[in-house]
């Protein structure tokens, strides 16, 4: 690609035309420039990250390692509270850097490639919502649903496929053509492993009794086939035993980096990726038109990078003259929760106070980005069993070195795409609505998720530590549809490199004034100690929240110092034209400014679902749609 040197300083790269920019290789970027290359357009993908392979990207179970690759992650540290005091109650707390371990992904893919694999269908109320806000149709979840068959290759419902290519009859609306397949994991495998089994078998019995609904718990999970991605499972009624569709193929991680991979070989003069590549703002014309995207060119650039610091001070920024590229009709980005308000910011388009506080000329007030920033509550029950689990015996969760042998689990994934290593670890799920849900017959916002190792939540090494427990069974809770919507995203500084200032403000310091969701994790973390009961004989001990964690009050402050989230969404968020904070409209244009659209977790006016990355992958079929629809009307 040729280059010019510009008289400020800055070089334009301008030697071939690309009609769409996008900015982020995620789950929403990468299937959206996919989907814009095959229909015919020149489209750059830009990516700060490079595109590794490894183990830890290839191995399901391995995940954990993934998030903490150095090759392929950026380590991002947040505020759960402004107040230091109750900040630092928290154990998972890193003083050094005044925040808790967030881990993001920087690499090809985005955050598909160290993410759990989780891919569950949100609920129907989370589209029929966006369409009510914005009073625009095409939301509406009878219509979603398209996107999502779409993208799925599922192959866990053999019955259900064969009807669908024989007769077209397809109530479960499975999709069975995408390019993203699913799996589940092999349930026989705990067969061998009595004490796991009688664990799960009396942990599912409690969970169905533990209120007087099981009777219905039982009925909706046989009527779905235990498949949360059934279309009767959408509608919000459904709690109970769930399976867990997982992104894997072949016993390998798949995502948008296949989906990327795959249509670049089909369509090389077309989509083009530039990895290394961070972009620093949105270039405008005089029009406030978006015409292109100005970057830094090179490794290790950004501030959340772990190769760029150590765990005190930060690196002197390398001194780069920027870059510039542009697009003869789009940019679209897609960097996610955090990084596209930054960017946003960073190019004047956000709170004009903020704007104005480091130097950057306004372009257009808007007060929504940034805002409204919302996550999931999670929080763990581990206990320390007596023995190791059967499954589990022998392995190292990790690949061997030069010269090592392989572990009997890598073996086998290795050799046949099969075993715990070809899972994501989860052994069990339990979909539940608490107290609060219930009262007004809202969606279900809590899961429990029976996981084989010591996890108790993120911090730097948490990785190594899940990786060492072998002899552990841990509740990890999950709390959706949280009422707290009142985090930011805000820039530093204008320094591009620099990671912007994020904070939560957790449970009272939020807008939760009823504390229905503190009650909730309160309610679920009771529900995984009950569940585990009958399998006392089994455990040495509960190490957390621990035997000295009792009282109802206690539970409250346990999950008030110690929860966290990874699913960061709702930054720039559409909505109504009469919404003064919402930042896109419903084709995920962005508001006051021409040909500029945001496609990731941050256009939600509510984090939907249970997980959040097939909503970003539906978002990204519907906003291809859009794109191409308006590219053809001129």
């Amino acid at each position: 690609m040729a280059s010019d040197q510009l008289d400020n300083g800055i070089t334009r790269d301008d030697a071939l035309a690309y009609d769409y920019i996008v900015v982020g290789s995620g789950a929403g970027g990468g299937p959206v420039a996919a989907n814009l290359a095959e229909a015919g357009y020149r489209v750059l993908l830009m990516e700060a990250g490079g595109s590794p392979d490894s183990y830890d990207y290839q191995v399901p179970a391995f995940h954990p390692a993934a998030s903490e690759d150095k090759a392929m992650s950026w380590a991002f540290f947040v505020r759960h509270y402004a107040d230091e005091d109750q900040q630092r109650r928290d154990s998972k707390y890193t003083p050094e850097r005044k925040g808790v371990f967030y881990p993001r992904a920087a690499t090809l893919g985005g955050c598909t490639a160290h993410h759990a694999m989780i891919l569950i269908y949100p609920d129907n109320s989370d589209w029929d919502e966006i369409a009510r806000i914005t009073g625009d149709d095409s939301w509406r979840a009878r219509k979603m649903r398209r996107y999502f068959q779409r993208i799925e290759n599922c192959r866990y419902r053999t019955v259900q496929r064969i009807l669908q290519r024989l007769l077209r009859w397809n109530p479960s609306r499975h999709g069975f053509d995408g390019w993203l397949e699913t799996n589940k994991a092999d349930p026989l495998m705990i067969l061998d492993d009595r004490p796991m089994l009688r664990l799960i078998r009396r942990a599912v019995r409690k969970a169905l009794f533990a209120n007087d609904n099981w009777l219905k718990q039982i009925w909706h999970s046989l009527t779905g086939l235990f498949d949360p991605n059934d279309w009767a499972m959408a509608n919000g009624k459904r709690v109970g035993l769930r399976v867990t569709p997982l992104s894997i193929a072949k016993g390998r991680r798949v995502g948008a980096r296949e989906r990327i991979t795959t249509v670049q070989k089909a369509y090389p003069d077309r989509l083009h990726l530039m990895t290394g590549a961070l972009a620093t703002r949105v270039l405008f014309d005089a029009d406030n038109r978006a015409t292109g995207v100005e970057y830094l060119r090179g490794e290790h650039l950004y501030g959340a990078d772990p190769n760029l610091r150590d765990a005190r001070t930060p690196a002197p920024a390398p001194a780069l003259a920027p870059s510039r590229i542009f697009a003869t009709r789009e940019v679209i980005l897609c960097g996610g929760a955090f990084n596209t308000p930054q960017l946003l910011q960073l190019s004047g388009v956000g709170p004009a106070k903020l704007l104005k506080r480091h130097g950057i000329p306004v372009r257009v007030d808007l007060p929504g980005v940034g805002a409204n920033l919302q996550d999931r509550y999670e929080v763990s029950v581990v206990n320390r069993m007596k023995a190791p689990f059967a499954l589990l015996e022998g392995a190292t969760m990790k690949a061997p070195g030069p010269g090592e042998t392989p572990d009997p689990q890598f073996r086998q994934w290795q050799q046949k795409g099969r075993g715990p290593y070809a899972t994501n670890g989860a052994v069990i799920s339990i979909v539940r609505r608490s107290a609060a849900a219930e009262s007004v017959k809202g969606p279900p916002d809590l899961v429990l998720f029976g996981l084989l190792t010591n996890f108790r939540g993120y911090f730097p090494g948490y990785s190594k530590e899940v990786r060492a427990a072998t002899q552990y069974f841990s509740w990890a809770v999950l709390k959706a549809r949280t009422k707290n919507r009142a985090g930011t995203v805000a820039i530093r500084s204008a320094d591009p490199t620099e990671v912007p200032e994020i904070d939560f403000r957790y449970f009272d310091e939020g807008d939760d004034a009823s504390g229905e969701d503190l009650e909730a994790v309160v309610e679920a973390v009771r529900l995984a100690r009950r569940m585990m009961d009958g399998a006392r004989h089994l455990v040495a001990e509960e190490t957390v929240p621990g035997g000295k964690v009792q009282t109802r009050e206690q539970i409250r402050q346990f999950v008030r110092d110690e929860a966290w989230g990874h699913h960061a969404a709702c930054t720039c968020k559409i909505g109504a034209a009469s919404d003064p904070d919402a930042v896109l409209d419903s084709r995920f244009r962005v508001r006051g400014v021409r040909n500029l659209r945001v496609v990731d977790a941050s256009v939600f006016p509510r984090a939907p679902g249970l997980f959040i990355v097939s909503a970003v992958y539906m978002i990204a079929e519907k906003a291809s749609d859009d794109i191409l629809a308006d590219a053809r009307a001129g």
